[in-house]
């Protein structure tokens, strides 16, 4: 079953399309990554299905038993947020915010955040603060966090961005494992090896547009091109 279809969109901000005519669909247990050259408007059509950007042309259409507000979101990080002052189970915990019904956590909501670290193998970190971990600490509570958010649709940006190659690895495979338990993925992603390893569909966005299976986009022309102009740039 479709959880999400796209027909015939274009994305942008402020009347500025960055995004014309994109058509895909994503299904329930799906793994789709994302990938395109720098400014093509991946991380638009993140905001775009998170519902903080409009369309500008076209029409998104949800499965009737799709919760918006249980998409859980691993966005990029920034500088600031790296440094931010609160205990790992805080930010945690803060994953059931859009769910909540009142001011306090209730006892459930807690023990699911316990499970979500433990999930994460970050439960000996609950009460340390978020700004003294690693890189790869710090991307599992909020990996977390977003567990906490989710029903049904896990969205990723640039999950693994600025860390080093064994725990992006790990994380990888964390990731792969949540998608074989049955949570549907969006990732984007610059990695274009990784997604061809795990991802069972690619949407490519930019001077061409291709969706479908990714032994579909491994022989197609964009596909190809993509792979030439990545190895270009990490060679250059």
């Amino acid at each position: 079953m479709d959880l999400i279809k796209v027909e015939n969109v274009d994305l942008g901000y402020d009347n500025h399309v960055v995004v014309k005519n994109l058509s895909f669909n994503i299904a329930e247990g799906d793994y789709l990554c994302v990938v395109g050259e720098n400014g093509s408007g991946k991380s638009t059509l993140m905001k775009t299905l998170l519902g903080l950007n409009s369309t500008l042309k076209g029409k998104i259409e949800f499965a009737a038993n799709f919760k918006k507000n249980g998409i859980g979101y691993l966005p990029q990080q920034t500088e600031v947020q790296k440094d931010f002052p609160a205990a790992v189970e805080e930010i945690v915990l803060s994953g059931f915010q859009g769910k909540s019904k009142g001011f306090f956590y209730s006892n459930e909501e807690k023990n699911m955040a316990k499970d979500k670290m433990q999930k994460m193998g970050i439960l000996d970190l609950a009460k340390q603060s978020y700004r003294a971990l690693s890189g790869g600490q710090q991307q599992l509570v909020l990996l977390a966090r977003a567990l906490c958010a989710l029903d049904q649709l896990l969205i990723l940006d640039e999950p693994v961005a600025g860390l080093d190659p064994k725990v992006a690895q790990e994380l990888y495979e964390i990731i792969k494992k949540l998608n074989t338990e049955g949570v549907t993925i969006i990732m984007v992603t610059h990695d274009v090896n990784t997604a061809l390893k795990y991802a069972n569909k690619i949407l490519h966005i930019g001077k061409s547009i291709f969706f479908g299976l990714t032994e579909e986009y491994v022989n197609s022309e964009t596909g190809k091109h993509f792979k030439d102009y990545v190895g270009g740039c990490e060679n250059g």
